[in-house]
């Protein structure tokens, strides 16, 4: 991420919405993976971009949190 999450003003949440999630290992030429790649974008909100990045910090925020532990744990 370019800037720092600490950067960022307070976001509130709102509201959530459950919804079912599989992700699938997929195997395809490269051709192909491009032709997905674009017609995503082309289909991808910019609320798909914030919940993409959101999931993303929770998730390195909580990897930073489980690596301080291992390192105080040793």
């Amino acid at each position: 991420m370019s800037e720092d999450i600490k950067d960022l003003p307070i976001i509130k949440i709102l509201s959530q919405e459950d919804e079912m999630h599989v992700k699938l290992e997929l195997e395809m030429e490269d051709e192909t993976r491009d032709t997905l790649v674009k017609w995503g974008k082309e289909d991808a909100t910019d609320d798909d971009y914030v919940n993409i990045a959101i999931r993303e910090g929770f998730r390195n925020i909580l990897r930073e949190k489980e690596d301080s532990d291992e390192d105080s744990n040793k």
